[in-house]
Formats: C-alpha cells, sequence, structure tokens
C-alpha cells in the first residue's frame, strides 16, 4: 500500500475513534455521571489518547475554579490568574509568547461561552515540544474545542441542576419557616375586643420570613399584656431568633414581673443567643382594665403615637431604654404611664411602615399616619386607611422590610 493509501486508512482511523468517543461522552452525561467522572473521562481521552501532555481548567461557579490539572506543576497553578491572563481571550490562542511564563508552557487557550458569557477555559500544552511532527494539540485542536464544549456545558448543567434542587429544598425550609412564625403572631379572633379595649393588628413580612413580633398575653382577667417587636436584618437569622425571643417573652410577661425587671431578663437571654451580632428593638405595654392605667417600655423601639380623641392630643410614648441585645447590661430603664381617661387609640409599629424608598432616597415620617389617626374614626378603620395609603397589599415597590402593626382602641 502506498503512502497515501496508509494517511488515507489514518485519517479514517482517527475520524471513526473522535466519532465514537464523542459517542461514548454523550452516553456518558446521559446516564448521568458525576462532575468527577466526566472530567476523569476527558482527561484520559487527551492524556492517553490524544497525546496531550498538559490540561488546566478553570471553570466559573461563583468565583473560578480549577477543576482539572493534569502534567502541570503547582508553582506553574498559582502563576496564573484568570482574570488578568485569561479573560481577554475569546477566541482559540496560541499562548507560545505569552508575557507569562507560566502560560508559555502551553500552547493554547480555549475559550468556553454560554450565552456570550466565558464560563470556562481550557489550557493544553505538549509536553515533548521537540518531537518530529505536528503537535497533538495543534493536530486535534478543534476536536478538544468541540469535546470540551461538551464536557463543560454538561458540568454546568449539573451545577444548575444542583443549584435548583438545593433552591427548591431552601423554598420549602421557608416555606415550612413562614408557616411555624405564623403560628407565633396571635389571630385575629384571640385578640381583646370587649367594652374596654378594642385590638386590631397588622401583619406583612417582606420575605418569606421576618424579624417581626408582636404578641398579646392575657394576665389576669384586669390586666392584659402586650408587645410589638423588630429584630435588626431580614431572612433566617432573625426569624430564628425572634421566635426565641418570644418564648422568652411569654415566659416572663407575668403579673409578678415589672416591665423593669422583664426588660432585664429579656436583655440578658438575648445577649446570650445573639452573641452581640443582632439586637431587638421592643415596646411593651400592660394595661390594668381597673386602674385604667397603661404602663410601657419602649425599647430602641419607634416611639407609638397615643392619641386622646375628645382632646385631640397626640402623645409619643418614648419613655424606656435601649434595645434588647445592644448593651452586656442596661444603663438606665424608665417605665412610663398613661391613664386612659377618655377615649383613646394607640398605634404601634414597626419600622418597615415609616422607612421607604422615595424619589430621594430612604425616607422616614410619621405625618400620614398622624393624619390617618387624628380623627374619631374606629382604629380599625384608621389601619385599614394606611394600609391603602402605602400601597402595602398592592407590593410597593417603595417597602423594603416586614410591616406590622398593633392598633389599641381605648374605651373611657
Amino acid at each position: 500500500m502506498d503512502i497515501a493509501g496508509k494517511a488515507s486508512i489514518n485519517r479514517l482511523k482517527l475520524s471513526t475513534f473522535k466519532l465514537n468517543t464523542l459517542l461514548t461522552i454523550t452516553k456518558a452525561i446521559n446516564a448521568n455521571l458525576s462532575t468527577e467522572e466526566l472530567l476523569q473521562r476527558y482527561e484520559k481521552i487527551l492524556r492517553h489518547d490524544l497525546n496531550i501532555g498538559k490540561i488546566l481548567i478553570f471553570k466559573y461557579d461563583k468565583g473560578w475554579n480549577l477543576i482539572l490539572s493534569s502534567g502541570c506543576s503547582q508553582q506553574i497553578i498559582k502563576q496564573i490568574d484568570v482574570e488578568q491572563d485569561l479573560l481577554e481571550h475569546k477566541e482559540i490562542s496560541f499562548v507560545t509568547a505569552s508575557p507569562n511564563p507560566s502560560l508559555r508552557v502551553f500552547d493554547n487557550i480555549i475559550p468556553v461561552f454560554n450565552n456570550n458569557i466565558p464560563v470556562a477555559f481550557v489550557l493544553i500544552g505538549d509536553i515533548e515540544e521537540e518531537k518530529e511532527g505536528v503537535s497533538p494539540t495543534i493536530k486535534h485542536l478543534h476536536f478538544i474545542q468541540t469535546l470540551s464544549n461538551i464536557i463543560i456545558v454538561a458540568i454546568e448543567n449539573i451545577r444548575l441542576y444542583n443549584d435548583s434542587l438545593e433552591q427548591e429544598a431552601l423554598k420549602k425550609e421557608l416555606e415550612l419557616a413562614s408557616k411555624m412564625q405564623s403560628m407565633l403572631i396571635p389571630e385575629r379572633d384571640t385578640l381583646p375586643h370587649n367594652d374596654k379595649i378594642f385590638v386590631s393588628t397588622f401583619y406583612h413580612p417582606h420575605l418569606e420570613v421576618g424579624g417581626d413580633y408582636y404578641d398579646f398575653i392575657q394576665l389576669n382577667e384586669n390586666e392584659v399584656g402586650f408587645c410589638i417587636a423588630d429584630v435588626s436584618g431580614k431572612g433566617i437569622s432573625a426569624a430564628l431568633l425572634m421566635s426565641n425571643f418570644q418564648a422568652n417573652l411569654r415566659a416572663l410577661f407575668t403579673t409578678e414581673l415589672s416591665l423593669s425587671d422583664m426588660a432585664v431578663k429579656l436583655n440578658e437571654r438575648v445577649m446570650a443567643s445573639a452573641k452581640g451580632e443582632k439586637f431587638i428593638t421592643i415596646f411593651m405595654g400592660r394595661y390594668n382594665y381597673t386602674t385604667k392605667e397603661l404602663t410601657y417600655i419602649n425599647a430602641g423601639h419607634n416611639p407609638p403615637l397615643f392619641y386622646k380623641v375628645d382632646d385631640q392630643e397626640m402623645l409619643f410614648l418614648r419613655d424606656g431604654c435601649v434595645g434588647m441585645g445592644m448593651l452586656n447590661e442596661i444603663p438606665t430603664i424608665k417605665e412610663g404611664t398613661v391613664t386612659i381617661d377618655q377615649r383613646s387609640k394607640l398605634f404601634c409599629y414597626t419600622d418597615g411602615l415609616v422607612e421607604l424608598i422615595g424619589d430621594e432616597g430612604v425616607s422616614f415620617g410619621t405625618e400620614q399616619i398622624e393624619e390617618c389617626l387624628t380623627n374619631e374614626r374606629e382604629i380599625d378603620h384608621n389601619i385599614n386607611t394606611i394600609i391603602q395609603k402605602q400601597k402595602i397589599l398592592e407590593g410597593s415597590t417603595a417597602i423594603f422590610d416586614d410591616i406590622s402593626i398593633i392598633g389599641i382602641e381605648y374605651y373611657s
């Protein structure tokens, strides 16, 4: 057989090998092999079947990571910076004359793109550079590019699939956490609705779970305790701290313990739980039906608005102390007292209601709340008006935090 015939047979054998290789890799991908197994097969094809001496693959996944290294020393790898050395390459490039000496030990850079975004860079080189004949990195370059694209896309799909599983699992955890948290919020029909007080509430977490909390506790036939609180930060960590806080507060909120003593104990427990990384602002009060006295402590919370309907007088309830968990020990505590001598309305809220993103940045203020409260309408109506004006249930983009409201109407 002449030389041309042998060359033709060799080309046929090589073409058959490449087609069989692509078929085998495709079957491996369809068989849901792991990323590690796919990379092992890829390395075997290049090193043992195609005689490629050096291989590096950098892939992006929340940062550039080296996912395959074969035939390369750690010294070479450490001197390659993807963003500085590789990102500029949009097509297959020869790097034998690169200014980075570590890149010169390779022959080619093969970039892999997905939706015009670089997701990987493959570096290949020939160990026996002085050997006569065509270098395998040149001879098989386009085949290696095709194979690399197939492998990288498959690995990226594996990552996306795993991410989707993690997101689905997280979504279910958040749904469960949201249901559990909603159980901490008292149902409307359990709130005091009698001839002495009428309570109306509203709860709107910004995310699936939030850091807001409010509660009502019937202490005895003549006294009712209540609170509204807000954990610094958002998400699951805030919700977990709040659920722990709720358990502590309910255990401590009794007629035997003063609000000041309760604040001291709550501060100790928040410090033990949050380790100073988070804090809780809280407004807590106790109302006596017989004496018509409302005692309260405002621990770093937004001052509730207290409106005397007959006198048309607005008060802000500020007496109290620093927030729970802000300091190891609370320096001073001042209990506030309000005597109910006429029909009055108390409006408590978390800061999500007044911290809104407007055209000029974050805005604060209670002007709209005051406008909605300073009338003879029931507290229930006032709250609904505020909700409508702030477009809370309409998905207002100005809102970026949880919103909780307690409205209490006192009858003289």
